[in-house]
């Protein structure tokens, strides 16, 4: 699992051949037609290129941080444009090569896997950080402080649909009010994650709630809405405080509410999650405008995450990050699937076996 410093410093010389050299002939074969890195006209006289990162709202606020510090310097002569169309979304447009990066808050699917390997779009999968998953109601509700994961499935399981829609039907002590949800689209990595961690089965919903891909919708609807109950990413919770309450979670070892400590004490469960970002492995003269790019990501990375309100991984991360840009290690350690209860440290040892 450790990275010897002699491995690290061989992985650390390998980067210009990595940046100036085509990958081997397999890659090159599988990269073949992916695109280049955007090129765009500045007054019809000077040639920009743009790094192209789309996806998940959940990753957005640090990849959105990162491109910006990356602009501010004015020896990076390339514009970073960061949008949202949630993880699915993001993933349909990587995987037919129109973006460079794709933001996840969760692991690629073997149907995304396919569609890449179609369209001859070999990826590098780099975990960023952790995020507690939140389940938040507005701060009016004054009954409220905990749910459990059985509730949280009785509420979010499709036969719930038009039927469950009163607090006191979740819980008898609860008042006789209106439930109004609000959660992620299903174009969101949330949406799979969530689904499958309360209700037991990915994309497993009901479909009568306030849906969105941008977490900022969520949050001003349930700041409004006294009845509400929703969920979205830590850090969108942490940003608006004052005009949220987070449930605490009870997955039958008592209710725990979501913070860094109790992430990295592997106490929030099963709502804590890796975030990743995949980036297009390309073999052409573009390759290391964006490797220069996710360099500079992965050593900002673990401040950007914790100053906007997710939780950073371990140094070891950041160096097995280096050491796979490095090597050009393509692929995926999660087999098109996304694993619930999964630790920083699991993911650890799941990054270090790569």
């Amino acid at each position: 699992m450790n990275t010897t410093a002699k491995e690290l410093a061989l992985a650390l010389g390998m980067l210009a051949l990595t940046t100036s050299c085509t990958a081997t002939s397999n890659t090159s074969t599988q990269t073949q037609h992916s695109p280049s890195v955007t090129q765009v006209r500045d007054s019809g006289k000077v040639a920009t290129t743009i790094i192209e990162i789309d996806g998940s709202s959940t990753v957005y606020p640090i990849s959105q941080a990162i491109a910006k510090d990356y602009q501010a310097d004015p020896k990076n002569k390339v514009q970073v444009a960061v949008n949202i169309s949630g993880t699915t979304g993001g993933f349909e447009k990587f995987c037919t090569g129109k973006t460079d990066i794709s933001n996840a808050s969760r692991p690629i699917l073997k149907a995304e896997m396919e569609t890449c390997k179609k369209n001859g779009v070999a990826y590098m999968e780099f975990p960023i950080a952790f995020d507690a998953l939140t389940v938040a109601v507005n701060p009016q509700n004054d009954w409220a402080k905990d749910i459990t994961v059985a509730e949280l499935k009785k509420i979010w399981e499709p036969e719930a649909e038009g039927k469950i829609t009163r607090w006191n039907q979740v819980r008898a002590s609860w008042p006789d009010r209106p439930l109004n949800l609000y959660g992620a689209g299903k174009k969101s990595g949330t949406f799979d994650y969530f689904t499958e961690a309360t209700v037991g089965k990915t994309r497993a919903s009901r479909n009568d709630y306030t849906a969105s891909e941008n977490d900022e919708v969520l949050v001003d609807g349930i700041s409004k809405d006294p009845n509400a109950l929703g969920y979205f990413g830590y850090a969108y919770y942490e940003k608006s405080q004052n005009k949220l309450k987070a449930l605490a979670i009870d997955n039958g070892k008592g209710a725990v509410l979501p913070s860094r400590q109790t992430v990295e004490k592997v106490q929030y469960q099963p709502l804590a999650r890796p975030l990743f970002i995949y980036v297009n492995f390309r073999d052409n003269q573009n390759k290391g405008l964006v490797n220069k790019f996710v360099e500079f990501y992965i050593d900002k990375a673990p401040t950007i995450a914790s100053t906007v309100g997710y939780i950073p991984l371990p140094d070891d991360s950041k160096r097995l990050n280096y050491v796979h840009l490095y090597q050009g290690k393509v692929g995926t350690v999660f087999e098109g699937k996304a694993e619930m209860n999964l630790t920083i440290g699991e993911l650890l040892r799941k990054e270090g076996k790569f």
